[in-house]
This record gives C-alpha cells, structure tokens and sequence, in this order.
C-alpha cells in the first residue's frame, strides 16, 4: 500500500493506492492552504481503509519541478511519515506522474508519432516541461523554457505534440503549428503517482529520508509585494 502526495502547484492531493489500482483520492477545496490541508488528508484517508502510516510499504511524492512553496510542504510532509514510520520514501517527477496520469485517461487513443508535454506554469512566459513518447517513455528531459513562438517548432514538423497542464494554457496563445495539440482541463491528482510510485516500489528506488529534496530546477528569487515597495 502506497500513500501518494501531490502538491507540486496550486492542487492539494493525496491518494492511496495498492499494487493494481488506485484506491482512494482526496483533494483539498480550492483555496485551502496546502500546510492545513495535507495532513488531514492522509489521516482521513488511513482511517477510511483502517490503516496507521506503519502499515504503508511507501509513501510517494511529487517532487517537483512546480511551486516551491508547495514541494516544500508536500516533501517535508513526505519525510515526516516515512521517517517515523520507517518506511521507505518515493520521490516521482512531477512532469513524469503528469504522463502516467495523462496516458491512462487517454488509454488506445496515443499513437506512435505522438509527443506529449506536460507543462507547469513557472513565471511569465516560463513553463516548466519535458517531452514523453506516447508510452510514457522519456523523449527530452525535463527543462525551464521561455516559450515564444518558435518553441517546439522543429519537433512540430516531425511529430504531434499533444500539450497540457496549468502551463500550457497560456501557450496555446504562442505556438501555432498544424501539429499542436492543446489538451484543456486537465489538473494535477496524487493518483497520477500510482503506476510511477508502484515501479519504483518493485525496483527498490527510494530516497534517503535525511537528505532528500525537491527538484526545484530552478533557484527561488524572492520578491516584495508591490504595496510593501516604498
């Protein structure tokens, strides 16, 4: 049994899940801050299937790249369970559990000849993203691009590339091309972690609880709101 964390942007999840399927999901009311919501979660999900965290054989979480502010509470929260439960901890790519999730909701319609992107919204024009064959195989690593409108350009012209997440939304505006796809609605959930968290269960991937951090990707610059600026 695997308890799945998502706070990677603005969307609060948690999801409990066994080897097969997954089996419970909760998320957080919009708006609801991700420190007061994620614990409640996983101990609302424990007690609805009569489980203690020492009865987890992992507990996964996005780590990023997404919102530094939410990694930070999802990975810290993460390592608390698996440390004092002494359970092993799972680390996914945020950008990874975003493809797993988005080829099983799309299961028999991805053809070879397809890319998929998943996309985080970073800043302006900045997404973070990477590139997936249409079996969840890496294709390009994850990255930090300023999109404009030559972005992606020369895969277009080889390969449909089928965009989503909160990022690409503000993309669509950018890239025009015959082969873009953009995909709407499409929102982050702990159960996407599932069939990632399970394959590194089975191939004993884990973290090291004391050392463990998010992939930020990028360094965090902090700025002051505009009405505390002299």
């Amino acid at each position: 049994m695997i308890l799945c964390i998502e706070t990677a942007t603005d969307i609060c999840s948690a999801a409990l899940c066994d080897a097969n399927k997954v089996l419970t999901v909760a998320d957080a009311p919009p708006g609801r801050s991700h420190a007061s919501s994620l614990t409640v979660l996983a101990g609302q999900l424990l007690e609805k299937n009569g489980l203690r965290v020492a009865d987890l054989d992992a507990v996964a979480v996005s780590k990023g790249p997404g919102s530094y502010t939410g990694l930070r509470i999802g990975v810290s929260a993460a390592k608390g369970l698996a440390y004092a439960a002494a359970i092993p901890l799972i680390g996914i790519n945020t950008l990874a559990a975003m493809c797993s999730g988005f080829i099983s909701s799309h299961s028999g319609e991805l053809t070879p000849g397809t890319l998929l992107c998943p996309m985080i919204d970073a800043r302006r024009m900045e997404v973070y993203n990477a590139l997936f064959l249409h079996d969840g195989s890496m294709f390009r690593e994850t990255a930090a691009d300023i999109i404009d409108e030559n972005s992606f350009r020369d895969l277009l012209n080889d390969y449909r590339i089928i965009f989503f997440g909160n990022g690409s939304e503000k993309c669509s505006r950018t890239i025009r091309h015959p082969n873009a796809v953009f995909e709407e609605g499409f929102r982050l959930s702990a159960s996407y972690l599932h069939i990632p968290a399970v394959n590194a269960l089975r191939n004993k991937q884990f973290e090291d609880v004391a050392y463990f951090e998010p992939y930020y990707l990028k360094e965090f610059i902090a700025t002051i709101p505009g009405k505390l600026l002299p």
